[in-house]
């Protein structure tokens, strides 16, 4: 069975770096960065004259999947291969009619992908609703009347920022009783918890391969409930969207699952980098996983003074933010003279976040804190 020291072993990144950002993006294990590398060699040269390079990469397509959707407890219909999180969000805003006045809802709290897509419609005449946080929570008062009367809500399951688990399945269910669909943006939550994409009974999840999943860019998931796929028409239809692309004859028919999301030509080499990552994850375990992450931000948090942790006390994912004086330069310093990577967010302001995944090890914890001790002031 794969341990955790294992992964870390296997991710050349370490042997120059303490790498603490995996909430931006982790860096791979070999194993998976060659399995994408097998992919595009047998793509180019072993399927040249058969099957095909296409048969072959529809029929990798199918398989990747069924691997994904085992992995997120969904049906193979439910799923289609993405290049991200920001891609997926996006295919969902454009597969919905929108008239002027439509209500959208969004918490304040939403990455950069939960929020411009809404702007641009906003521009067009909808009614964009941000629901206030505080400290990573949801007001749930203020979250219910601006669902009251909208047609669509985004939120995050698991914030960026803040590294605090918002209480999707409520917040589903009172969107729903208003009659909204729903996406959410899960991208902070597989690969670090056990999660099953259908407990929340959202109508959309977008999520991405590259941050706790081990996985590369371009590698981007998109969930979508069979009960809503049916009214969903895609702005982008491509060749892998219909039934039977080139037929002349007939007007063209969308697939009848999620794969009318897929428009052309992919590479297949993130997916096949996704199957390897899921492969290591199953193999290590979301149970050890989830446990080496909250022993590491456990540590960090217990010994981070308590006026400049801003993510929880008792760490709820692998995210630890903290307040610091000119967070640039702190970030700067840590890497110059600790080898030690994390980065600045836009808000809370004043503050830097670590991302602690199952690669990393108490000795990359108390480096983080010396290194924090010596570049911070009135630490």
């Amino acid at each position: 069975m794969t341990k955790p020291a294992d992964i870390r072993a296997a991710v050349p990144a370490f042997e120059d770096v303490r790498y603490m950002n995996t909430g931006a993006s982790g860096p791979s294990p070999q194993s998976v960065v060659q399995a994408a590398q097998n992919a595009i060699e047998m793509h180019e040269w072993g399927v040249a004259s058969d099957p095909g390079p296409y048969p072959h990469a529809f029929d990798r397509y199918d398989d990747i999947r069924s691997t994904v959707a085992d992995f997120l407890g969904a049906s193979p219909e439910e799923i289609a291969l993405t290049q991200s999180t920001s891609d997926g969000i996006n295919r969902v805003a454009g597969a919905l009619s929108w008239e002027p006045g439509d209500v959208i809802v969004r918490t304040d709290l939403e990455h950069p992908a939960g929020v411009l897509p809404w702007e641009r419609l906003e521009r067009r005449g909808c009614d964009v609703r941000v629901v206030p946080t505080q400290n990573g929570r949801i007001d749930r008062d203020a979250y219910r009347d601006a669902v009251s009367d909208a047609s669509f809500v985004c939120l995050s399951a698991l914030t960026w920022n803040y590294g605090t688990i918002l209480p999707v399945e409520a917040l589903v269910a009172d969107a729903h009783d208003a009659g909204a669909f729903v996406l959410v943006d899960a991208v902070q939550i597989p690969g670090q918890r056990s999660f099953d994409v259908t407990q929340w009974d959202a109508d959309a999840v977008a999520m991405a391969s590259h941050k706790w999943m081990l996985g590369l860019w371009g590698g981007g998931i998109l969930y979508i409930d069979d009960s809503v796929i049916d009214d969903l028409d895609p702005a982008a239809i491509g060749y892998r969207s219909v039934v039977s692309p080139g037929d002349e004859e007939s007007q063209y028919e969308l697939k009848s699952g999620a794969a009318r999301f897929e428009v052309g030509t992919t590479n297949t080499a993130p997916y096949t980098a996704l199957e390897s990552a899921i492969e290591i994850i199953e193999d290590i375990g979301t149970d050890t996983i989830q446990s080496h992450i909250n022993m590491l931000t456990t540590r960090a948090s217990a010994n981070i003074p308590s006026d400049r942790l801003v993510s929880p006390s008792n760490p709820e994912s692998g995210l630890v933010t903290v307040h610091v004086e000119n967070p640039q330069t702190v970030v700067e310093r840590l890497n110059a003279e600790h080898d030690i990577v994390v980065r600045t967010l836009p808000d809370p302001a004043d503050s830097i976040r670590a991302s602690l995944h199952v690669y990393n090890t108490r000795e990359d914890v108390d480096a983080l804190l010396s290194g924090l001790q010596s570049t911070v002031d009135a630490w």
